[in-house]
């Protein structure tokens, strides 16, 4: 039977390693990251409402649903179900989430000229006070031998300024401290380089990933 041209080989398993420090130096200030906002990181997942998560993904480009398709553009991208969102939240084993002041936010979309919209929804000046969730991550596992990365997302104004590196930096820290080592995640070729730079590599076993993509029988 002849071969199959499968867009999979975009997605591979990494398996973490302690990071090493960059034998040519600290980057130049040309293209040192931006400083991140005032934010908050918290660990709590009652704190995250399921409904500004679905917004920051959709914000993002980011679909938890695999495709074997190239990948779509952030106005094709269709919204994570709320319902299953709320039973992933509620079935993961580390959740982290980083909110900013939307008032900071806000005038920061205004100065990239983005108006007043914010996370993909519009959102009034009358809320400038309140703190919104700008990033967000989470880890599965069996509690005992492994465990894999999911769903990491930073807006999109705020992605290069170190929060990425923050929250899978909090979720191996947690997973290291029960004793959990094998430690994966599934990422696309463009986002191969940030998981690289977090500590992740090929894993040293030869692992390959495969999705299953056998239609589901009516």
């Amino acid at each position: 039977m002849a071969a199959t041209s499968i867009k999979v080989a975009h997605l591979t398993t990494l398996a973490l390693f302690s990071p090493t420090p960059n034998p040519f130096g600290p980057k130049s200030s040309k293209h040192r990251a931006r400083a991140p906002p005032p934010i908050s990181i918290s660990m709590d997942p009652a704190l995250v409402d399921p409904a500004h998560l679905q917004a920051l993904m959709l914000a993002c480009g980011h679909s938890c649903t695999l495709r074997l398709s190239p990948a779509l553009s952030v106005s094709a991208v269709e919204p994570v179900d709320l319902s299953k969102l709320r039973t992933a939240l509620a079935h993961s084993f580390v959740v982290v989430s980083v909110f900013c002041g939307a008032r900071f936010f806000t005038h920061d979309r205004e100065r990239e000229g983005e108006g007043q919209r914010f996370l993909g929804l519009e959102i009034g000046l009358d809320l400038q006070g309140e703190r919104r969730l700008v990033g967000f991550g989470r880890a599965v596992s069996d509690l005992g031998l492994t465990a894999s990365v999911h769903d990491i997302v930073v807006h999109p104004l705020l992605q290069r300024r170190g929060i990425g590196q923050k929250i899978v930096n909090k979720i191996t820290r947690v997973l290291h401290s029960r004793g959990i080592y094998d430690i994966s995640a599934l990422c696309t070729a463009k986002e191969r380089p940030f998981f690289e730079a977090c500590g992740f590599g090929d894993d040293m076993m030869g692992s390959t990933t495969m999705l299953y993509t056998r239609k589901t029988q009516k």
